[in-house]
């Protein structure tokens, strides 16, 4: 009787460890396909895993690294801007205003400088600019210096003088022929202090 009480006990024992064995197998099974199922459920249709909010997905990469572009401000200023006239020097000025070397070709018998090149300016094709010596500061383009060809417009009194550069001296004075110069058509260098503006008829 002892001994079948024995193996019974055995048997018994042997069933007990092997359904020991099969449930502690079958938790890890399920706890990872628990794992699995978690992963798959925090992963979002942009690729990135909300468990980790740091990383980004790559094209929330991408996106990041491309720059910004700046927006545009069109102000009324730049909206209503437009180019600076433009002009050049012309040689023919001075070429022409050599031929009356010496002589009065307008006519007039005082303050006509500003005659004498309002001729010169339409006789080479450019438009004129009336016979006020001062109001040439405003003719045409203005260049920042003495250049060959240019309108030089020279203080004078209250008045002022008008003369085509010919050419420039070592000290940067303008050399210029001018109507009116000792009544006549001359060839004079004059002051670059007493200069008010360099200008060129428009291109």
């Amino acid at each position: 009787m002892r001994f079948y009480d024995q193996a019974a006990a055995i048997v018994l024992c042997s069933v007990v460890l092997a359904a020991a064995g099969g449930s502690a197998s079958a938790t890890p099974q399920n706890g990872a396909q628990s794992a699995a199922g978690q992963v798959q459920s925090s992963v979002t249709s942009n690729g990135r895993d909300d468990r980790y909010p740091f990383l980004e997905s790559p094209q929330a990469a991408a996106a990041a690294a491309a720059p910004a572009s700046k927006p545009v401000r069109r102000t009324a200023a730049t909206a209503k801007a437009s180019p600076p006239a433009t002009g050049r020097a012309s040689p023919t000025l001075v070429s022409e205003a050599r031929k009356y070397l010496g002589t009065n070709p307008t006519g007039r018998a005082r303050l006509w400088c500003g005659a004498f090149m309002d001729m010169v300016l339409k006789r080479t094709g450019h438009a004129g600019g009336g016979n006020l010596a001062r109001a040439y500061a405003s003719y045409g383009a203005r260049v920042p210096g003495p250049k060959v060809g240019a309108i030089a417009v020279l203080r004078r009194g209250r008045g002022g003088h008008v003369g085509v550069v010919a050419g420039v001296d070592p000290n940067g004075n303008p050399i210029l022929i001018s109507g009116n110069h000792g009544n006549t058509v001359a060839v004079a260098v004059y002051p670059r202090s007493r200069v008010l503006a360099y200008v060129v008829p428009e291109s």
